[in-house]
C-alpha cells in the first residue's frame, strides 16, 4: 500500500509539472502575443506622425490660406455693387425781402441708391493677377513637400535615436554585469592572496566607469523618448529596429542628381515662383493700357426738398480711361522693378538645382560612408571578442593582468556601440537621400492610407462669390483623399 501511494503521489506531481509546463506555456505566448501587437515599426511612427504633427497642420492651414489669393484675384472679373440708404430731418427758413414774407418748414430727406461697376477691359491685369496667383499657389503647395519631408525625416530620426539608445543601455547594462562579475572574482582571488589591493582597485574604478556610462546612456534614452513622443505625438513602446529604405534610393549617385534635380520640392518651388514673376510683370505693365467698365445707378429719393415729393434716377454709364502719364511715372518704374525681380527669380531656378546636387551628393555620400563604417564596425567586434576571450585566458595563467581584461571588455563595449550608433545613421542617411531627391511622402513610403490632397480645397475656392465659413458641416477644415496607396 505504501509504495501504492508513492506511485500515485510521483503521478499527482508529474501531471502538477505538465499543468505547469503548459500554464507557463501559455503564459511566455501570450506575453508574445502582447509585445507583437504593442509594436511599433518605423512605417506606424511615420503613419502616426502624419496624423498627428501640428507643424504639418500649420503649414496645411497656410497652404489654404494661400488658396484664397487666386480667388481673390478672380474677383477683379466680378461686378462690384453696393447699397447705400440716407434719412434725416431738415429746418428750412426762406426770407422774401421782396414781399417781406419769411417762410419756415421742416422735411424728412430719406431714400436710396444702388451702384454696380462692372469691368470690361483692364489692360489683362485681372488675368495675369489670376495666373500670377496660381503660379504661387503651385509654389506653395511645393513648401508644404518640403514641410512634409522634413516632418517625415524627423521622425525617422527620432526613431532611429530612440532604437540606438535602447541598444546602447542593453549593452551597458551587459557590461555592468560583467564588471560585477570580474569585480566579485577579483575580490574572491585577493581573499585567497591570488591577487593585489590594487586589481581589485582597478575593477573597481572599471566598474564605476561601467555605471557612469549606463546612467548617460540611459539619460540619453530619456531624452530621445522625450524627443520622439514630441515629434510622432506619443511615447515610444515596443520599438521594432528599422531597416534602411533601400526602395526609394536610387542605384546610382547620377540616378539621384538626375532625380533631385526635377523633383526636390526647392526646384520646383522655383520654377512656379520664375512663372509667377514673369505673369506679374505683365499685370503692372497693363496699368498703361487702356481701361473700360460699365457703371450703373439707381437712386430713389423721397421728400428731399420743400415742394418735391419723390425723385427718381437711373443711369448706365460706360467709360473708357486712357493712361497717358499714371501715377508721375511710378507704373513704368514698377514695370522695371518687376523685370528685375524676374531675372533674380530665373537666377535662383539654378541657385536650387545647384543646392539640390550638392545635398544628394552630400547625403549619398554619407551613407556611402556609414555602409563601409558598419562593416569595418562588425570586423571590429568579432576582433574584439576574440581578444577578450584571448586576454581572460592568459590572464588566468598569469601572463596577462586584471587591467588588460577590463581594457579588452571596454574596447569591444565601444565597438558595440559604435555599430548601434552607424546602424542609427545608415537609417537616417538613407531617408535622407530619398528626402534630397524630392521623394520622402507618405504616398511614396506607403505609411498612410488617407493622405491630405491640397488640390481639393484649391479647386472649392478658387472660383468661390460667396460665404465666410471655413469649416465643413462636420467640422472638418481638411481634405484627404481616402485610398489605398500603392
Amino acid at each position: 500500500m505504501a509504495k501504492s501511494k508513492v506511485k500515485v503521489a510521483r503521478n499527482d506531481a508529474t501531471s502538477v509539472g505538465r499543468y505547469a509546463s503548459k500554464a507557463l506555456l501559455a503564459f511566455t505566448i501570450g506575453i508574445a502575443m502582447t509585445a507583437t501587437v504593442h509594436a511599433e515599426t518605423l512605417l506606424d511612427a511615420l503613419t502616426a506622425t502624419y496624423q498627428y504633427s501640428p507643424t504639418l497642420d500649420s503649414a496645411r492651414a497656410t497652404q489654404r490660406a494661400r488658396d484664397e489669393d487666386i480667388a481673390r484675384a478672380n474677383a477683379g472679373y466680378r461686378p462690384d455693387i453696393n447699397f447705400s440708404a440716407n434719412v434725416g430731418r431738415e429746418h428750412n427758413t426762406t426770407v422774401s425781402p421782396a414781399v417781406g414774407a419769411t417762410t419756415r418748414g421742416n422735411i424728412s430727406p430719406r431714400g436710396y441708391a444702388f451702384d454696380a461697376v462692372q469691368p470690361l477691359f483692364t489692360g489683362f491685369q485681372v488675368t495675369n493677377a489670376v495666373n500670377a496667383a496660381e503660379a504661387n499657389d503651385r509654389a506653395g503647395r511645393e513648401t508644404l513637400r518640403q514641410t512634409e519631408q522634413q516632418v517625415l525625416l524627423d521622425a525617422v530620426t527620432a526613431f532611429g535615436d530612440v532604437t540606438r539608445d535602447q541598444a546602447i543601455v542593453k549593452l551597458n547594462e551587459n557590461n555592468l554585469k560583467f564588471l560585477d562579475a570580474e569585480l566579485k572574482a577579483q575580490r574572491d582571488r585577493f581573499s585567497v592572496g591570488e591577487v593585489t589591493r590594487t586589481d581589485v582597485a582597478q575593477s573597481e574604478a572599471r566598474r564605476a566607469l561601467g555605471q557612469s556610462d549606463l546612467d548617460q546612456a540611459r539619460a540619453n534614452l530619456k531624452s530621445s523618448r522625450a524627443i520622439f513622443e514630441q515629434v510622432i505625438g506619443h511615447p515610444p513602446a515596443g520599438l521594432v529596429e528599422a531597416n534602411p529604405n533601400t526602395k526609394l534610393v536610387p542605384r546610382s549617385l547620377d540616378e539621384a542628381i538626375a532625380i533631385g534635380t526635377k523633383e526636390n520640392p526647392q526646384v520646383v518651388q522655383s520654377l512656379y515662383l520664375e512663372q509667377a514673376q514673369r505673369f506679374t510683370v505683365d499685370q503692372i505693365r497693363g496699368a498703361l493700357l487702356p481701361q473700360a467698365q460699365l457703371e450703373a445707378n439707381y437712386t430713389d429719393q423721397f421728400d428731399p426738398s420743400q415742394g418735391i415729393d419723390e425723385a427718381t434716377s437711373a443711369s448706365i454709364v460706360g467709360r473708357v480711361n486712357v493712361p497717358l502719364y499714371p501715377a508721375g511715372g511710378e507704373v513704368y518704374a514698377r514695370v522695371r522693378q518687376a523685370k528685375h525681380n524676374h531675372i533674380a527669380a530665373l537666377q535662383q531656378i539654378e541657385v536650387s538645382r545647384a543646392a539640390s546636387q550638392s545635398q544628394v551628393v552630400q547625403a549619398w555620400s554619407q551613407l556611402q560612408g556609414f555602409k563601409a563604417q558598419q562593416d569595418s564596425d562588425k570586423a571590429s567586434i568579432v576582433a574584439n571578442t576574440t581578444a577578450l576571450n584571448g586576454v581572460r585566458e592568459e590572464e588566468r595563467v598569469g601572463q596577462r593582468t586584471v587591467l588588460d581584461v577590463l581594457n579588452a571588455q571596454q574596447e569591444l563595449l565601444q565597438s558595440q556601440v559604435n555599430l548601434e550608433t552607424t546602424k542609427r545613421n545608415i537609417l537616417v542617411a538613407s531617408y535622407t537621400v530619398v528626402s534630397a531627391i524630392g521623394r520622402l511622402s507618405v504616398s511614396e513610403v506607403g505609411a498612410a492610407t488617407a493622405v491630405y490632397n491640397p488640390e481639393v480645397h484649391y479647386l472649392e475656392v478658387r472660383n468661390k462669390w460667396f460665404g465666410l465659413d471655413i469649416t465643413h458641416g462636420d467640422g472638418r477644415r481638411e481634405h484627404v483623399d481616402v485610398a489605398p496607396i500603392k
